[in-house]
């Protein structure tokens, strides 16, 4: 079976490769031609974990990866066509930009010449589907074509192996025939068990988005327990703790912090509630999420000022992270970005590290000091703002760097440290919600 991916961004690198992994012939297509030279080189454009490896034996060993900028010359033969182009936030409204996502279902369309499957793998609003197939059955018979929404599960830091051994695969279409070629797809997956839920075109873009959401609402909701913790002298990892051991709750996404970044939870959950407004629909816990997220970071910020009476003008600070989590160079919507940014701009000066990010916070904030090391980012800082959990940062040699700190304070905005041993280490130690 060979297999098309329209787009070569996160997910349609992660997947073309994984499905080559799983032995079918795979082209991966951009119209970044200068992107595709550089897959071609044999470098990876994003930093994933294993991703390098894929690249280098699906392109250079087996072969079963090619890479193309023409949709025409990567479809002949194709059985499936996976659209996996970018849907960012509309820079004036919350609504997702299908843009993308409709001029590649025009140029499928016109490159039809067999029997296909056009797979909406794009995180996308509910009714873009349905939208698609109308472009298609605008320009070829429908005799050709069958229209299937299979929305993508991944992790960035951990996407390989979500892809490999995912929770579930969800298939939404129409067609008995779609269903049984995509099943045959992930066949690879039966040995593992994995539970195909096969669903209306619809009912499959709206279980993204409402996961997505759900999860968000989880960070939103332990966020706020956290601000009540700290204000009556409770431990929010201790709630967490006690909430998660009750199996309705569980213990994921119930982790304290300066707030959910990146390229997937923002803005997915403005798309959902947008899209809900034009239905006339009121998603009003999710819009209560997202505002509580907006204010997340500011708030952290205060409470930084405030250590300093206000007054962090000349204060000197290292943030510790700055990918918006570990295992990923992605700085999108990253609270540590957002809170680096904030202080910078209330004249403190901030130094900065990340073991991945630093090429794209760079890129994004050349304003601020960027370091080759935690040594030389808390070399003589007022104190050290810890800020994405990489492992890296978990053992710091806490005995070493307070002799090059100028006062012994840390913010620890992960929580992976424990106040008692850093107090008896002379530190003075903030967490979230303790």
């Amino acid at each position: 079976m060979k297999l098309v991916i329209v787009g070569t961004g996160y997910v349609g690198l992660v997947s073309g490769l994984c499905f080559a992994e799983f032995g079918y012939e795979t082209v991966c297509v951009d119209k970044d031609e200068k992107r595709i030279e550089t897959l071609k080189n044999g470098e990876c454009p994003f930093y994933e974990p294993g991703l390098q490896d894929l690249l280098t034996k699906h392109t250079k060993d087996t072969k079963l990866l090619s890479l193309t900028s023409s949709i025409g010359e990567a479809m002949s033969g194709a059985k499936v066509v996976f659209i996996t182009v970018g849907t960012p936030t509309k820079r004036l409204e919350d609504e997702a930009d299908l843009s993308y996502v409709y001029k590649v279902a025009e140029e499928i369309a016109v490159n039809i010449k067999d029997y296909c499957l056009v797979v909406t793998k794009s995180t996308v609003p509910v009714g873009t589907t349905r939208e698609i197939n109308t472009i298609l059955s605008a320009k070829i018979d429908k005799n050709k074509f069958d229209t299937v929404s299979n929305p993508e599960f991944l992790r960035e830091g951990s996407a390989i192996n979500d892809f490999m051994r995912p929770d579930r695969i969800v298939i939404g279409c129409d067609s008995s025939k779609a269903e049984i070629i995509m099943r045959e797809l992930y066949r690879p997956l039966y040995l593992l068990e994995t539970p195909i839920v096969a669903t209306t075109i619809e009912s499959a873009e709206i279980i993204k988005y409402a996961s997505n959401s759900f999860l968000a609402t989880k960070i939103a909701f332990i966020n706020e327990v956290a601000d009540l913790c700290e204000s009556v002298g409770g431990n929010v990892q201790d709630v967490a703790k006690a909430m998660g051991l009750d199996k309705r709750i569980g213990p994921k996404f119930l982790h304290a912090g300066p707030g959910f970044g990146g390229s997937c939870f923002p803005k997915d959950v403005k798309a959902f509630t947008a899209t809900a407004k034009k239905l006339n629909i009121n998603l009003s816990i999710i819009d209560a999420v997202n505002y509580s997220n907006q204010r997340r970071p500011e708030q952290i910020v205060s409470k930084i000022s405030k250590r300093f009476n206000d007054k962090v003008k000349g204060k000197t600070f290292a943030v510790l992270g700055l990918s918006f989590k570990p295992n990923t160079n992605d700085v999108r919507d990253s609270t540590s970005m957002i809170i680096a940014e904030s202080l910078y701009n209330k004249e403190a000066i901030i130094k900065a590290y990340d073991p991945q990010a630093m090429i794209n916070a760079k890129n994004k904030l050349p304003q601020l000091i960027f370091c080759t090391s935690v040594t030389e980012a808390c070399k003589d800082v007022d104190a050290i703002i810890i800020a994405t959990e990489w492992n890296e940062f978990r053992a710091l040699d806490l005995k070493e760097l307070k002799k090059h700190m100028k006062s012994k304070i840390i913010f620890d905005l992960r929580n992976i440290y424990n106040k008692d041993e850093l107090i008896n280490q002379q530190f003075e130690y903030y967490g979230i919600g303790k």
